[in-house]
């Protein structure tokens, strides 16, 4: 089993391999992820290089009504494809594997910019949250959540 860190890294690829695939930053994805997968097997390389294209293909010709379906279901079967790999490794492989996948996917997320899918969020670079005038905010990091304090109640004087 996946330690928590292995399995949000997992989520955060089958996001970025969504988000890209329409992108210019397509090409060099699908290349170094294919590679990543196929972890040195040419052959397998070349199978993971036809899913990612299959996946770029469904949602190139997804319609309006059913693209934000097959996003999700990419994502979580790219999500499932990764954390299949990093489970096929001893744990001193799947260490080395995951640092690989995260500076890969690290050079997805432009500094300041961020990647998103349903339950995970990635960003690159600091992260500020502030909530005025009567709005809300939140940030949940795993067992750890962040928001806002209760409002205060009539001053003490």
């Amino acid at each position: 089993m996946l330690s928590e860190a292995m399995t949000a890294l997992a989520a955060v690829g089958g996001t970025t391999v969504v988000q890209a695939a329409s992108t210019d930053a397509w090409a060099g994805l699908r290349q170094q992820l294919g590679r990543w997968l196929g972890r040195g097997d040419p052959q397998r390389e070349n199978a993971e290089l036809e899913r990612l294209d299959e996946t770029a293909g469904e949602l190139d010709t997804a319609g309006p009504a059913e693209l934000e379906r097959v996003r999700i279901r990419q994502e979580a079967a790219w999500q499932v494809r990764i954390e299949t790999v990093l489970e096929s490794l001893d744990d001193t492989r799947r260490a080395q594997a995951a640092e690989q996948l995260s500076a890969l996917l690290s050079q997805r997320i432009p500094p300041g910019g961020g990647s998103a899918g349903q339950s995970v969020q990635a960003v690159g670079g600091n992260v500020a949250i502030r909530a005025d005038h009567g709005s809300a905010s939140a940030w949940n990091m795993g067992s750890v959540t962040l928001g806002n304090p209760p409002q205060p109640g009539s001053p003490q004087g």
